[in-house]
């Protein structure tokens, strides 16, 4: 395959555009989304080749936006609804927790929903309480949604495509951080399975699970504990649902530690069904130090950006849980 560098929003765009080049059942509903481009500026550019009767600018209603996405899903069609912010998932709980989760099951496989909600998520952009939320755990939760959370350009791009593929609804996070980051991307079509996780560093001290923006500032971490004689082995889920239990598995065993991290506050987080995974799993006996989780304090996010920095992990916190964990090799 070729390859170039280009954005992680650019692959989110480059996704997009290629399943609506090749399924005319594909089309993006959403706030702003037409000539302005939507909040970030991804669908900057689709409505002039698509048009507006498949990139649709929408009322400010999120649940009419989740409600007209579920109703033509459910007819044939591959909706790929934007959310401005994954905050405002909350104002379509009904739509998506008890309508487009269960709708299949409830019709016996009939009712098939295949739409992706995309919507960015996460903080450090000073965009507050309200606006920078970690709501990935909620939707775990839900039987019937499938949640991806890709942390590279690489990644967004073939998940997402799979994503639009699936015939269940896809809850799809792109952290807002992530946009502006580049990596290699193949100008090919591929798409990555949902539920198969990445090693994004191979080592054999400690295993870091991470998520998000969070895998980034690990392989930071991991570059500083590499110069003190200590090796990472760095493990991105890249889905939660699916979530991809025995790559988490064997690198525990391998290296009889884990630290689990994640920007979501740390209470009630999906740290915690990771580790439970090792927990109940044949990796327990391997392991030599008790698990750590690293997640966002038990605050609302603050507008402040020395708080906002303060209120989530950061590389030196990363460093600082690792060493606590190997203390004793």
């Amino acid at each position: 395959m070729t390859t170039r560098q280009i954005t992680y929003l650019e692959a989110v765009r480059e996704a997009m555009s290629m399943e609506m080049r090749e399924n005319e059942d594909v089309f993006i509903l959403g706030e702003d989304i037409g000539v302005y481009g939507g909040a970030f500026g991804v669908t900057r550019g689709m409505i002039e080749e698509f048009g507006p009767e498949r990139v649709r600018n929408t009322p400010i209603s999120e649940a009419a936006i989740a409600g007209a996405a579920i109703g033509s899903a459910l007819t044939g069609m591959r909706p790929i609804l934007e959310l401005q912010f994954s905050d405002f998932i909350t104002i379509a709980m009904d739509q998506m927790v008890n309508q487009a989760a269960k709708t299949r099951y409830m019709f016996g496989g009939k009712g098939k929903v295949p739409m992706v909600l995309r919507t960015p998520s996460g903080s450090g952009t000073g965009a507050a309480a309200q606006h920078s939320q970690s709501l990935e755990a909620w939707m775990t939760h839900i039987p019937g949604l499938k949640v991806v959370q890709p942390s590279t350009a690489y990644d967004v791009k073939g998940l997402l495509k799979a994503a639009i593929d699936d015939d269940n609804p896809v809850i799809f996070y792109e952290h807002k951080l992530l946009y502006k980051t580049t990596g290699d991307v193949p100008t090919e079509s591929y798409k990555i399975e949902l539920g198969k996780a990445d090693i994004k560093r191979e080592g054999t001290d400690v295993t870091i699970v991470a998520t998000a923006i969070m895998v980034h500032k690990a392989l930071e971490a991991a570059a500083i504990l590499e110069q003190v004689g200590i090796s990472v082995e760095l493990i991105d889920p890249r889905t939660l649902v699916p979530l991809d239990k025995e790559t988490i598995i064997e690198s525990v065993k391998k290296t009889g530690r884990l630290l689990v991290v994640h920007e979501a506050v740390q209470r009630g987080g999906f740290g915690g069904e990771i580790v439970s995974v090792i927990a109940e799993s044949e990796a327990f006996d391997y392991l030599d130090a008790p698990i750590k989780r690293l997640g966002g304090k038990e605050v609302p996010i603050p507008y402040n950006p020395n708080l906002e920095k303060a209120a989530i992990p950061q590389v030196p916190d990363i460093v600082a849980a690792v060493k606590e964990t190997v203390k004793n090799r």
